[in-house]
């Protein structure tokens, strides 16, 4: 028996540059990897085939053929011309439709977990990166053994970010009721070229910051996530969680990805636990105190 975590993201920074031909977005973001996590366990078998069991006390989970684990369990034996005879357990605590990529973690988790199951030399790997691109954009990201990573194009263009210093813990927060990403992209406008120029200056002056050890949350104009723009008008539990974080205390918050978590940054655990304890006395919202990691 194997057992993996998939670990949750959230993005500290998502501008979107364009729209490509191929339907899909470029971006610039920052991937920050948190404790919040998902669990998978792999166990050969003597039955041929992929059978796949998933539990959690989260609505809207897929199982079997429509799950991507399955999805990239099957196209793993088919890269490597192995015959599958496998059970993998999926135990999802990361909620759903949250912009923390929690479908992508359990992908690459999926990858990493059948590549160590069938002793998969490290020359393999290259294959592993390009079921990733394919399964998803954020899945790149998870196959990574790092913290923070500056994403590119779809998000699958990775440079590995070191941060330096003391980093803030964080307090996130699910409202309630997921947000897909095909929305949020839908209903998105793209800002004027000035505006994204102005955006990407940002985007590497938070980068360099971290590298630096001088990232301090809630300095004005370091976090940025576009996607509040089209998301946030249209689910009010979304902003209000938000407004929320920021009421009590947090030193930034943010939404994660597409939504619906938001995140707030703070300096020191005793502040962000008494944020989170906060919250869950406003409203029944599912909060977890984490950390980068």
């Amino acid at each position: 028996m194997l057992k993996l975590k998939a670990r949750a993201k959230v993005n500290l920074f998502l501008e979107v540059t364009r729209r490509r031909t191929d339907g899909y977005h470029d971006l610039a973001t920052l991937f920050a990897r948190i404790g919040l996590c998902d669990e998978l366990s792999f166990r050969k078998t003597a039955v041929p085939g992929i059978r796949l069991k998933v539990s959690g006390p989260l609505p809207g989970l897929k199982s079997q053929g429509d799950n991507i684990v399955y999805k990239s369990a099957a196209k793993f034996f088919e890269a490597f011309g192995l015959s599958p005879a496998v059970e993998i357990a999926l135990k999802k605590n990361i909620p759903v439709g949250a912009g923390l990529g929690g479908g992508s973690s359990d992908a690459a988790a999926a990858l990493l977990g059948l590549a160590r199951l069938y002793r998969v030399p490290r020359a393999g790997f290259p294959k592993l990166a390009a079921i990733a691109a394919v399964v998803g954009s954020d899945v790149p990201f998870f196959l990574l053994d790092a913290v923070f990573a500056e994403g590119r194009g779809r998000g699958e263009q990775l440079r590995v970010l070191e941060a330096k210093g003391r980093l803030p813990h964080v307090v996130l927060v699910y409202p309630g009721a997921p947000v897909y990403t095909a929305e949020a992209y839908g209903n998105l406008k793209l800002g004027a070229p000035a505006e994204i120029k102005k955006r990407l200056g940002q985007f590497s002056g938070l980068c360099g910051l971290l590298r630096r050890g001088s990232f301090v949350p809630g300095r004005a104009g370091e976090l940025f996530n576009r996607l509040e723009d089209p998301v946030l008008p249209r689910h009010g539990e979304v902003r209000l969680a938000r407004q929320r974080l920021a009421q009590l205390g947090a030193d930034a918050a943010l939404m994660s990805g597409s939504g619906a978590c938001v995140f707030g940054l703070c300096r020191g655990r005793a502040k962000a636990a008494a944020i989170a304890a906060g919250m869950k006395r406003i409203r029944s919202y599912r909060v977890f105190l984490t950390k980068f990691c």
